[in-house]
């Protein structure tokens, strides 16, 4: 693709809190609280695991091995921002975010299972429609 001038857009998902818009980019290095943010997320892979949770790598980069697609997976930026939320957010509070492409299979399987293990609402409007994720259901019933 790179050779015929085409690139792929980076997934960026944003969140908003106390009236300040947080940007996450997928593999995100950037963020000041960019090692508490992972380790959350490391958190919340592994409740999620634990619950059924089985990472879709179809979706990761093709250049790796597998450990390293579900790294990469695990790194997407709407992760990043529920881990955010989660660390930032009061227990029970509703996390609302918005992302520039589609959510992946990957992280809508996951933040079924996250929206039950954390007990919260998680609202993702993606390119193409809103997702409201609750008690490890999203109102898209699956087809999006």
């Amino acid at each position: 693709m790179k050779d015929r001038g085409i690139e792929k857009i980076p997934g960026c998902s944003l969140i908003e809190l106390d009236g300040a818009v947080f940007e996450f980019f997928a593999e995100d290095s950037e963020h000041p609280q960019l090692k508490e943010i992972y380790e959350k997320v490391e958190e919340m892979i592994d409740k999620i695991k634990m619950a059924g949770y089985v990472p879709n790598t179809a979706d990761a980069r093709l250049d790796v091995d597998e450990c390293e697609k579900e790294v990469s997976v695990s790194h997407h930026s709407e992760k990043l921002a529920i881990a955010f939320g989660l660390m930032k957010l009061h227990p029970g509070a509703t996390i609302r975010l918005s992302k520039n492409l589609r959510v992946c299979t990957d992280c809508h399987s996951a933040t079924k299972l996250i929206s039950k293990v954390y007990n919260r609402e998680i609202v993702v409007r993606d390119r193409n429609r809103f997702h409201h994720f609750k008690d490890g259901s999203c109102s898209c019933n699956d087809y999006w």
